[in-house]
């Protein structure tokens, strides 16, 4: 009777672990992003707030010869750094879709109607308000989730919040990048210019036959994407969505079975015992490193490259990719009469209401359709929950700030919208940490 605990105990586990380190990694990025964020606000309303100007418009130069980039350090966050989160953005969504909590069809209903509820409401609300002013371009702007906040929020409430629940931010928020990879790429590229997006495109397909023919060494993946990332930047597609492209197309199998791995790392054990070279101290030595550096590379070559690389990428994701855009796009000048310019204009109260109630509402109203339909929740989300969930949803801090400096060219308008994202972001997470605090003590069983 003692047996099957046992043997199903490891398995569990390793479904469990990734999300639990997921989660844990998200909720301290959170942190830090918020940090961040208040850095980018203090300093921009300082007397340095210069200093703050011209270091994000001083300009980098790479100039290859047959190659030149000559852009400021805001391009270089924004459309160079950001690759790298949109890059994790893609393997995320690819790992939850083929093995994760997405990964069949009962699993995903909620989480995908919930979604586009949460997508479309907001986008309908913002039209209704600013679709007709100056600032009706930034439609985009709140269907984002912000999951690295929305997860923060959830593990500051602690244990009153269920797994189920999480899951279900986690679900929520991989369609929600789908979405806004989706706008990025559609709705706010500039012209297109067709011969580097032709080169573009044919590295990504040679990616993907790298990964169908079985190739698994990382260097030869690096090289093409960084060439496809230069391509596209010359091509009016916005080149991170090459990050997610490539992070779909990251081989999720191993090269190399459990069983293969297992018993040549015996072979390997076994030859550390090996007697015959005991007696030559140097030619002992020389074995053991080599033996030691052969498990290591079973090991490496046992793990799939989406989870290395996602393993080897969250943490600086976490805690210097993000921050550092949240650094250079939150520091918005509050001084003058930008509040009162903001607030008196319909931009704003489109995101912030978008945000604030389209997210939640959107999403109750797309959760509920799917369970009328015969879909479940995730186990331990009760009806309180996914309010909670709605609301903390209206976080759509990276994203949005993402998708407001792609729609709006006029620092006005960019700095209206960004009044409305922090404000609507604040409210949101308000509302749905007390909504999560408030959950009853039987929802976490």
């Amino acid at each position: 009777m003692d047996r099957s605990p046992r043997r199903t105990r490891p398995a569990l586990n390793r479904l469990v672990e990734p999300l639990q380190e997921f989660v844990a990694t998200e909720a301290a990025g959170g942190l830090v992003l918020l940090a961040a964020a208040i850095v980018a606000l203090v300093w921009a309303n300082s007397a340095w707030s210069s200093s703050y100007d011209d270091l994000l418009h001083h300009y980098i130069v790479v100039d290859l010869g047959f190659y030149r980039i000559d852009e400021s350090v805001h391009f270089w966050v924004n459309d160079v750094l950001m690759v790298l989160f949109f890059f994790l953005v893609g393997m995320e969504i690819k790992r939850e879709l083929v093995i994760g909590e997405i990964s069949s069809v009962a699993q995903a209903c909620v989480p995908l109607a919930a979604a586009l509820g949460g997508m479309i409401l907001p986008v309908a609300i913002f039209l209704a308000i600013a679709g007709r002013s100056e600032g009706g371009n930034g439609w985009g702007v709140p269907m984002a989730t912000d999951i690295a906040f929305a997860l923060g929020i959830a593990a500051l409430a602690g244990p009153r919040v269920p797994t189920g629940l999480k899951v279900l931010v986690l679900a929520l928020a991989i369609f929600d990048d789908l979405g806004a990879v989706a706008v990025i790429a559609v709705a706010y590229g500039e012209s297109i210019h067709f011969g580097p997006l032709a080169l573009g495109l044919a590295l990504l397909l040679a990616v993907y036959l790298m990964n169908r023919a079985g190739v698994r060494e990382l260097s030869l993946y690096v090289i093409a994407g960084l060439v496809a990332w230069a391509a596209i930047v010359k091509s009016g597609v916005h080149p991170t969505t090459v990050g997610v492209a490539l992070g779909v197309l990251t081989p999720l199998d191993s090269r190399y079975p459990l069983g293969h791995l297992r018993e040549e790392a015996e072979a390997v054990l076994r030859s550390l015992g090996d007697e015959r070279t005991a007696h030559d101290r140097q030619t002992g030595r020389h074995h053991h490193a080599e033996a030691i550096l052969r498990l290591r590379r079973l090991a490496e070559d046992a793990v799939a490259p989406l989870i290395r690389l996602e393993h080897g990428l969250n943490y600086w994701v976490a805690f210097v990719v993000v921050p550092t855009f949240a650094l250079a796009n939150a520091g918005v000048d509050l001084r003058g009469d930008t509040l009162s310019g903001a607030f008196s204009d319909p931009l704003t109260w489109g995101i912030a209401l978008g945000l604030v109630l389209g997210k939640p509402l959107g999403i109750i109203l797309g959760a509920w359709i799917a369970v009328r339909l015969g879909a479940r929740l995730p186990n331990g989300a009760t009806w309180r929950g996914v309010v909670a969930v709605g609301a903390i949803a209206g976080i759509g801090f990276t994203v949005a700030l993402f998708v407001a400096e792609l729609a709006y060219a006029d620092s006005r308008l960019l700095a209206f919208s960004k009044v409305a994202i922090l404000s609507g972001s604040v409210v949101s997470g308000c509302v749905g940490y007390i909504l999560l605090k408030t959950l009853p003590a039987e929802a976490t069983s």
